[in-house]
């Protein structure tokens, strides 16, 4: 990514508020080996030359910021973090005008996303302009590339546990689905089981 192209700023945005109540903990504490699930997060979107990085937290947010060693990232408290993933979609993305031109969406729980699954969905909204979305096995997850200039409208259309899914289905002609199958994954961890699933893999 050409980070001195001021035409195409592409902002990382993370959202890693959620309690994790499967896991008995926030996903934002949650280490995989001796890196912080967070911190991994944060590398894997600044490798790909996101700047800034955001991270939304909410549940012991305090805890989660004393635990961050990734020098850079900016901090979002959504006090309302319990609504569900929307909130913390809307929190993040009203830090970002006028700062980037793109914000990639990723969410803290997804250790298998990479910074050439970044990379992949910017190059694709540069050809085309449009917003981006990760595709495994042809089914559309995570990451998101979101356009400056659909941010008001994901918004609001980023309720309870929904963030940027229902404005995604509601434009296709508008989003450009990117296959990301052999330079990432979109397995996230939910569960005690999941973790101990990666951490052996």
């Amino acid at each position: 990514m050409d980070r001195g192209d001021s035409a195409t700023r592409v902002a990382g945005l993370i959202l890693a508020a959620g309690a994790g109540s499967r896991l008995g903990q926030p996903k934002a504490l949650l280490r995989l080996g001796d890196e912080l699930l967070l911190d991994r997060a944060v590398r894997t979107l600044g490798q790909a030359g996101c700047t800034p990085v955001v991270v939304v937290l909410g549940a012991r947010a305090l805890d989660a910021v004393a635990a961050i060693d990734s020098a850079g990232v900016e901090v979002v408290t959504n006090p309302d973090w319990a609504t569900g993933m929307g909130s913390s979609l809307r929190a993040g993305l009203a830090s970002l005008p006028g700062r980037a031109d793109a914000a990639v969406v990723s969410l803290v729980d997804q250790p298998g996303v990479t910074a050439a699954t970044v990379e992949r969905l910017v190059a694709a909204w540069r050809a085309d302009g449009r917003a981006a979305v990760a595709t495994y096995g042809g089914a559309p997850r995570n990451p998101v590339l979101l356009p400056a200039a659909t941010w008001a409208q994901v918004a609001a259309s980023a309720v309870g546990d929904q963030g940027a899914r229902a404005w995604l289905r509601a434009h296709p002609g508008q989003v450009s689905e990117v296959a990301c199958d052999d330079v990432g994954s979109a397995d996230d961890i939910d569960t005690p089981a999941d973790l101990r699933r990666f951490t052996a893999g």
